[in-house]
This record gives C-alpha cells, structure tokens and sequence, in this order.
C-alpha cells in the first residue's frame, strides 16, 4: 500500500510538470497526462512498479466519466438516441469487422478468424477520451456529440459479446444454445430489478439521504449507486462504464441530480487523469523506435480506414456530410476495452507478441492524435462539404445548444418567503423561471409544481445546468452571507452580461457584493429601517408625500455611498464602472395620472423628474425613440431611461393620485 501511495504521488507531480508544459505549447491536457504514463512506464523511467492496482484506479475514472455523462441524459435527449444507438451502432461495428476482417485476410493472409478479430480490435472507440474532449469543448449536445454518445454506448454494450467471441474464434470453446439463453436470461433479468430499483427504492432513497445534510453521506451514496451498478454489469460480462452510465441514467431523474453531479465532478476529473497516464504506460518506447515507420503507417492507415467506415453509420440516418466527417473523426482512435481485448486474443494466440505490440503504440498514437482530430474535424468538414455542393449555402449543424432550452429566463436562488412570492410574480407576468433550494423538504414539497432544483449555486456546473450563459437575472435570495458572496463571483464568471439581484441581511454587504458582481443588492437591515421610520411618520400624521421624499433621499444618499467608492480615479477605464448608475425601466401610465393624455413635450419628464422615454408599448406594438409630439395615453408602458437614483421616484408621474373618503 505504501508502495502504491508513493507511486501515485510522483505520478500526480510529474504529471503536473508536463501538462504545464504542454499547457506552454497549447496541448490538450489529455496529451499530457499520456506522455507523463509513457515517461513513467517501465520502457522509461520504470516508477511504477504496481501496475494492477493503477489499471484498477483507472478503470473506475473511466466509469465515473460515464456516471456524469449519463446524468447529463435527460429522459428527452436519450429517447432521441435510441436509433443512433442501435442503428448507427451496429452498422459502425459490423461494417468496421466485416470489411478489416477481409482486409487483413486478403492483404496479409491471415486466417478470417483472426482477421475478424483485428476488426473487433479497431472498431472499439475511446468513450474516455472522446467524451473528455467534447465535454471540455462543450460540444456533447451538438448531432455530432450525440452520434459519438450514442455509438460509444453501443461499443461499451458489445465488449461482452467481443471477449465472449475470442475463445470461440480461437476454436478453445463450444458454446451450447441452452448456455446462450441462460446468459440472456440472467442479464434481463437484472437489469429488469436494476430499472425497476431505480423506479421505485432509489427516489425514496434519495429523499432520505438528502434530508440529512450532509455532504459526504450524499457522495457516498453515490459513489455506492455508482460503483454497486458497475460491478454488477461486469459480473454480468459488461464493461464498469456500461454498469456506471445505466445509474448516471437513473440519478439523472432525480430532482437532486445537480447535487449529486456536483460532488462527483472532482473526483471523476482525478481518476480519469490516472486513467489516461495509465495509457501511456503500456507503450513500449524501444518497440516503437524500432518500429517507427510501420507504426506511423499503421496509424494513418487506421485513421482514415476507420472514419471512412463510420461514416455510413451516420450518412445513413439522414444527418449531413459535414455531420459524418466530424463524428467519424472523433471516433479514429482505438478504444481502452480494446486492450482488454487485445491481451485475451495474445492469450488465446490469435495475434503475436509482435502485432500486439504494434497494435498498442498504433493505439497509444491515435488517442494522442484525438484532440488534434477533432480540433481539424469541422474546418475540414466544411472545406469537402463546400467543394462536393458549392451551390447550397453551408449551414452550422455543429452549434452546440444551451445546456437548457430556456433564454432570457429568470434564476430564483432560494425559495423562502421572497423567493416563493418572486417566484409567483415572475409566473403570472409570463416570465420563464428556474429554481434551486438547498432546503431538500422544500425540494420535495413543490417539486411537481414548480420547476425547482436541489443543489449548490455556487457550484459552477449547477448554474450552467440552469442556464446561466442565457439567463437574463439570477436572484439570490437566501440569508447566508458567505453563500451570496460565493454565488456571485460564479455567476459572474459565468456570464458577464447577467444582471444579478442580491439580498443580504446586513448594509455593509452592500459594498462588498457590488464588487464582486451584484448589479443591485438589497440590504433588509436598510429596507426595514426605512420601513420603521415610515411608520413612525405616518403615526404622526406627516403626509404621505413628505415621508416618499424622505425615502428616496435617503435612498440616493445611499447609492452615491456605494458609488463614490469607484469614482477615485478619474481615467478612461474608470466609465466601465460608471454605467450601472444608469439603468432602464418600465412604467405603466395609469388613468388620471400626471401625464396621462399629454405630449412627451407636455409632461415635462425630463426637465421635471430627470427621465427620458426611449420608448413606448402600445397595443403590444413598441414605438422605439418617441417624437416630443407622441401623446401617453393610459395603458401604455413607457420606457424611462434615468440615473438609478432618480428611478426610486420615477414612478410618481405615471401614477393616478389615490381618491380620499370622507
């Protein structure tokens, strides 16, 4: 064990020095991790001497990469993958067998069974470093990345039938139709407890896991869902990843599922670098610079023989060339169960010591190569889709969606009392709206009325599964300070453009939130103040006009605080800073209000209350930049441009003055 710990460690801090170097050179990080297993391996350096223990650590970051991939399936996205997952993936396989099987066997005459077996080989694909990949390049919900998603789940499923296969070619098995059907048996039948499990136990389950608090009882459930469902998969004769993917699947239903993908993140990122330098680990540096040219050779030859036989796979369900181009390179690479794969038919003899070990560095070089591949695929596409029909117009299949469907919406942190009432006003006025709670009864309370969350905002991946990048205000309403603070800065990072709503308890948060990102904070410590002495004053009969005017002075007086603290330095940079002190507002003219019936001319906005009216909606038709000479008529909303100060008061020529009884 000792052994084991050490060896890591120095994986982990030689593995920092090279992926900043190719960090220098503008290299994936992926590339890096592989070169550190390949200094490492026992051709090099020879650090590591407990390679079992290694493959077993990097077989989980590849299940924990599939776990996240399968949470982030909605029930919609993994309907819409059921052909592309059947379909494209048996033609990928088959024809990708098929045709090296009678490639190697007419080049090279080589028996069809070893042939057919090759092809096995080169029609697994690298689920690790392809979803990598599209993940960090936010490209998994494009066509392309759902054709890649789709297929590579159909490889994983196929492991099984390709190592029960290898016996059967090597003629050192007879299976009986009887053993065949108690195989299938067994494995409906699990699986069948695993769907109904996850229909019925595991939202209970969840409920009273996330009832209790506590962070690491939530991840160690997972990780328990996770690794529980992946060992009964390869029990079964299925891969880790396969078993892992079905509950990222079941989780993905859960209305806790951005609190449990938040936690797992970490750790996924850390086994899957162990994973990839593990990789590099198995390439034999003396047999690949003996051996440089055929390998070279060897590895074009794979490239483009592969992608030339997935294409079909995708032409044929309708999707574009361009589509094709760019899925069938991004799948050139030879895939990790490959070497599981490749060791049992070394065993078996079908291949030699020397094709083995040409098949790895062949292997090793196509997966370093990935990044690039992708990197090139679209530019590449376009170029042959535009020479191939210069008369069509070139249309981008390959933007990527929002993780959400929602624009413009409206992100509600919170769900207490204010959150709940803007909640119901963002409802009744048509606007869009998502909710996150931390609070896991009120989860489970309005969980099938409202569209409502459980997980931790200031996790970046949760906003960006609310749609951070298209929402147009997040609100932050909850009363822990360290917690507003944080979810500010991340959503700020997240969308520059977001206009972002915070309430805290206490006046001097104000300052603090504005610099990291809050375009409006609301103090309750100040508001109640404000409150209390109006109450005060109406109790002594001050008229109601002469308390607002005390309100909205000591609202600007509050405001030129905060702002005063930006307006030291007097250059350039500093008018950035400038414009949140003006802002836009809408404003209803009510019957019998000053200016109803009146010219923009007539009412004096600008030179009596400091507004302009940049617009005006009517009949739900909006007159943009009004004439002096265009007349309010009650019913229409205005738009009034102002100092955020002034906008405190804007309201009072639009409203009609209240009838008093006797």
């Amino acid at each position: 064990m000792d052994t084991m710990i050490t060896e890591i460690v120095i994986l982990f801090l030689l593995s920092i020095a090279v992926s900043l170097a190719c960090a220098k050179l503008k290299l994936p990080s992926t590339v890096g991790f592989l070169i550190t297993g390949i200094l490492c391996g026992p051709s090099m350096l020879g650090i590591v001497s407990d390679r079992e223990s290694i493959d077993m650590v990097a077989e989980f970051g590849v299940a924990l990469l599939l776990f996240t991939i399968g949470m982030e399936l909605s029930g919609d996205a993994l309907s819409r993958l059921k052909k592309p997952v059947f379909l494209g993936g048996t033609l990928q396989i088959g024809l990708t067998v098929a045709a090296v099987g009678v490639l190697v066997w007419l080049v090279h005459g080589w028996a069809l069974n070893t042939g057919l077996f090759m092809g096995c080989l080169v029609a697994l694909s690298s689920s690790a470093i392809v979803l990598r990949i599209l993940q960090e390049r936010g490209a998994t919900n494009t066509p392309s990345g759902r054709l890649s998603l789709a297929i590579l789940v159909f490889q994983d499923i196929m492991v099984a039938p390709m190592l029960l296969a290898v016996p059967l070619l090597a003629g050192t098995l007879e299976l009986s139709p009887l053993n065949m059907l108690y195989t299938v048996g067994r494995m409906v039948l699990i699986l069948g407890g695993v769907m109904i499990f996850g229909h019925f136990l595991l939202p209970r389950l969840m409920v009273m896991v996330v009832r209790t608090r506590m962070p690491e009882v939530l991840l160690l459930t997972t990780l328990g869902i996770c690794m529980g469902l992946a060992l009964l998969t390869q029990w079964l004769g299925l891969s880790l990843s396969l078993g892992a993917f079905l509950a990222g699947l079941l989780l993905a239903r859960s209305e806790y599922s951005m609190s449990v993908i938040s936690g797992v993140l970490p750790y996924k990122d850390v086994f899957m670098s162990i994973f990839f330098i593990s990789v590099g680990m198995l390439l034999d540096v003396n047999f690949l610079m003996n051996n440089l040219w055929l390998v070279v050779c060897s590895t074009v030859m794979f490239i483009v023989v592969k992608a030339l036989l997935t294409m079909p796979a995708v032409l044929i369900q309708g999707y574009p060339l361009r589509t094709a181009i760019i899925t069938s390179l991004s799948l050139a690479q030879v895939g990790e169960f490959a070497f599981v794969l490749a060791a049992s038919g070394l065993d078996a003899k079908l291949i030699n010591a020397h094709s083995y070990q040409s098949f790895l560095a062949m292997s090793i070089l196509t997966m370093m190569l990935t990044p690039l591949l992708i990197s090139i695929a679209g530019p590449l596409s376009g170029y042959v889709q535009r020479k191939l029909t210069p008369h069509l117009a070139l249309r981008d299949e390959e933007e990527a969606p929002p993780a959400t469907s929602l624009n413009n919406h409206l992100i509600i942190i919170g769900f207490g009392v204010s959150g709940q009432h803007l909640a119901r006003v963002a409802r009744e006025s048509g606007i869009d709206y998502q909710i996150l709670e931390m609070n896991p009864e009120t989860v489970q309370r309005y969980k099938d009325v409202e569209p409502i969350s459980h997980g931790d905002a200031a996790q970046a991946v949760v906003l960006e599964h609310l749609g951070v990048h298209t929402a147009k205000v997040l609100a932050i309403v909850i009363s822990d300070p360290a917690a507003v603070r944080a979810i500010t800065a991340t959503a700020r990072s997240l969308n520059p453009s977001l206009c972002i709503i915070a309430r805290t308890r206490f006046f001097g948060e104000i300052g603090p939130l504005q610099q990291l990102g809050a375009n409006e904070v609301v103090s309750e410590e100040f508001e109640s103040s404000l409150e209390v002495f109006s109450h005060v004053l109406n109790e002594y009969l001050v008229p109601r006009q002469k308390i607002d005017a005390f309100t909205a002075r000591i609202r600007q007086e509050q405001y030129k605080h905060f702002c005063s603290l930006a307006q030291k330095e007097e250059h350039l940079e500093s008018l950035v800073h400038l414009m949140p002190q003006v802002a836009v507002q809408a404003m209803l003219v009510e019957e019998g209000s000053p200016v109803a019936g009146k010219t923009l001319a007539e009412s004096a906005l600008r030179r009596t209350w400091g507004l302009t009216v940049i617009a005006i909606s009517r009949a739900g038709e909006t007159l943009a930049s009004p004439d002096a000479d265009v007349r309010l008529l009650p019913g229409d909303i205005a738009y009034v441009f102002a100092d955020i100060a002034r906008l405190h008061t804007a309201a009072e020529p639009f409203i009609a003055p209240q009838k008093t009884t006797v």
